[in-house]
């Protein structure tokens, strides 16, 4: 879609969400900022009759599902932050994870075939109607001709042409973003926009979902927080995805959290355990676990479904998040600011001090209190006012996580109105800590760098450069760099004597 398309789309979908009054709610009154309130009394002069049906949050989900599939993702995330936007706008979105309207049974029959390459009756006993239906598939009941239920997985018709259309208009919203408001800069909605593009883009390839629920269902296996269906290899196709049943109940479905015997404050320190395990220990976690991709079953089972988004942190990213959580735990404000310092995600030309105290302000009315009675929404405000007074910057490699860390509280709050993340996150963060920052864990990374600096130099001995030879009393005699080399293993076996607990 061309610029001009996505501008007609992009305009169009904003006067559909003002014809509904879905954009900034009359409901809402006074509790948008003075700034707002007058733009949005002038906008629902054009509200149209479906602004009087119904709730903000339905006249919302209605707009967003005509909108195409990626609006129904942004409607999937808001609906996690019941905290944040109210219980009855969080349950009036709560559709859009999994009760979308379905494609006939017969289309995602012929495209099983199709993209299998075989006969449904060579690998399938049966192939039930659909049971669920979310914005870029739907999922049908089957069963194996060994008699064991699955969940096929099927992507809708059409869908990457819808996917590129909306990605199309994203791109064009982050560009006027960037020009018509220069604050929004530091948010890099551009590099934004392209992290969800290509989370998209990946997703839509079901073969790379097999691939992360294999890798993930590893994961999980070693923590036992969450648990992930296996995949069956044979039914998995560009376009479909075979995996063995989900046990339990969808935490979106009404009845799931009265379950007998079910023990909410476990759940909820499960899911938070679950994720940063998965990002901390492995560098690699589920980046979608809203209500409608977990299953729970008494006392505290979690299993995770629909792994098309897959987020992955390297070493450097994975320390950062554990010394910053571990910060805040400790209250270790001076730390939290020198990391993020660091990391880059402050500049330097600020003053760490400053930040840290910054920190603080947000950090310490927040100890010592229940979740229940405190409000994220204005703990969000004020980080993202802390954030902006210190020029902090998005940082596009970490949209993934960031946006999953949201949501896990979001769920886990709604599991457990009273749940305090802070306690479910620590004896994961400290097992990290010890494990990875201890003064053996230090002096055996000082051990690595070393080894890869002695096979440098070793291969530059051996390869020597070779475009202009210098004069014999130029050149770097062997003898130097074998002395070398063994004052720098000298100096490491200094610091591991030194960094090693005696």
């Amino acid at each position: 879609m061309g610029s001009v398309g996505a501008f007609v789309r992009l305009t169009a979908a904003f006067w559909r969400l003002v014809r509904a009054d879905a954009l900034f709610p009359r409901e809402a009154g006074e509790s948008l900022p003075p700034g707002v309130r007058g733009a949005a009394g002038i906008l629902r002069w054009f509200a149209g009759p479906a602004a009087r049906i119904g709730r903000p949050g339905e006249r919302l989900a209605i707009c967003l599902e005509s909108l195409g599939p990626v609006a129904i993702k942004l409607g999937q995330f808001l609906s996690t932050r019941a905290d944040i936007f109210g219980t009855a706008f969080a349950a009036d979105l709560g559709r859009l994870k999994d009760r979308l309207p379905p494609f006939a049974t017969a289309i995602a029959e012929a495209q099983v075939e199709r993209e299998l390459g075989r006969p449904l009756g060579t690998l399938f006993a049966s192939f039930a109607d659909t049971v669920a239906a979310a914005s870029l598939a739907q999922a049908h009941a089957a069963t194996l001709l060994d008699g064991r239920r699955v969940a096929v997985k099927v992507l809708r018709p059409d869908i990457e042409a819808r996917v590129a259309a909306d990605v199309a208009c994203l791109k064009l919203a982050a560009a006027l973003t960037e020009t018509w408001i220069p604050k929004t800069r530091r948010l890099e909605p551009r590099a934004f926009v392209a992290v969800v593009a290509r989370s998209l883009e990946l997703e839509l390839d079901l073969r790379v979902e097999a691939a992360g629920a294999d890798e993930l269902g590893a994961v999980m296996a070693r923590d036992g927080y969450m648990r992930a269906p296996e995949v069956i290899w044979e039914g998995v196709g560009r376009r479909v995805l075979t995996l063995t049943w989900a046990s339990g109940l969808p935490l979106s479905d009404p009845g799931a959290l009265d379950l007998a015997g079910l023990d909410r404050p476990r759940l909820a320190d499960n899911l938070v355990r679950a994720f940063l395990a998965q990002a901390l220990d492995h560098g690699v976690f589920h980046a979608d676990l809203h209500e409608g991709n977990l299953f729970v079953q008494a006392p505290a089972v979690v299993t995770a479904v629909d792994f098309g988004i897959i987020g992955h942190l390297g070493p450097g990213q994975r320390r950062y998040l554990a010394e910053i959580l571990w910060g805040f735990l400790q209250r270790d404000y001076a730390r939290v600011a020198e990391v993020h310092f660091e990391a880059g995600y402050v500049s330097r030309g600020h003053d760490s001090g400053a930040f840290a105290q910054a920190l603080r302000g947000v950090g310490e009315p927040i100890f010592g209190r229940k979740a229940r009675d405190v409000s994220m929404g204005h703990l969000l405000t004020q980080l993202f006012e802390v954030t902006a007074l210190f020029e902090m910057r998005l940082r596009p490699e970490l949209v993934l996580l960031q946006k999953t860390m949201v949501t896990v509280e979001g769920v886990a709050r709604a599991i457990d109105p009273g749940h305090d993340i802070w306690a479910a996150a620590e004896p994961v963060v400290r097992r990290w800590m010890a494990r990875e920052l201890s003064p053996a864990a230090r002096a055996r990374d000082f051990a690595k760098d070393v080894g890869a600096v002695l096979a440098g130099l070793a291969r530059v001995a051996r390869e020597p450069p070779a475009p202009r030879t210098p004069p014999a009393d130029q050149r770097t005699p062997m003898s130097a760099w074998i002395g070398f080399a063994w004052g720098v293993v000298a100096a490491a076996a200094v610091f591991a004597a030194a960094a090693c607990p005696r």
